[in-house]
């Protein structure tokens, strides 16, 4: 299974877009946001031909965007835990890092996804942690990038689709 992982979004719709038009590409089975859309309508292009999960992040202050992810896909909430093609994975924004790094260190899951800090990141090695980073706000120095796991090799894939 192919699963995009986008994170921190921030109501920037030329990067959902592109985003979107990236996981269409990669024929992606289900995309993952780990939060921070902002307001509702950053979060209607996701609805597309994928399974689709969504966490709230710190700015998600609109209290519809649960009500406009849940016409497509689910929205699980501060924590979502799936089991995606046999891998439990657990998805949390990152607002604390102390409880990322408790998600990563319990030995529940195979993989950790989160944002909040706008930096990409992955770790391999026992439980695999995923940050697809989020739009360059300082000190996150780089552009957006979004991810894709193929659960079925464990390769996690990065591809910049924003501008610094």
């Amino acid at each position: 299974m192919r699963v995009g992982i986008v994170s921190d979004t921030h109501d920037n719709v030329d990067v959902v877009e592109r985003a979107v038009e990236h996981f269409e590409g990669e024929g992606v089975d289900a995309v993952v946001h780990c939060g921070d859309f902002v307001a509702p309508f950053s979060a209607t292009p996701f609805d597309a031909d994928w399974e689709f999960h969504a966490v709230r992040g710190n700015n998600d202050g609109e209290w519809n965007l649960q009500s406009t992810v849940e016409e497509f896909g689910t929205y699980h909430g501060e924590l979502a835990e799936l089991t995606l093609d046999g891998a439990d994975v657990a998805v949390y924004h990152g607002t604390s890092i102390p409880i990322v790094e408790a998600l990563v260190d319990c030995g529940e899951y195979d993989y950790v996804c989160h944002g909040h800090t706008h930096q990409r990141r992955h770790d391999a090695g026992g439980t695999v942690r995923i940050n697809p980073g989020g739009i360059a706000i300082p000190p996150a120095p780089e552009s957006l990038h979004v991810a894709v796991l193929d659960t079925g090799t464990g390769e996690v894939a990065f591809e910049r689709i924003g501008d610094a």
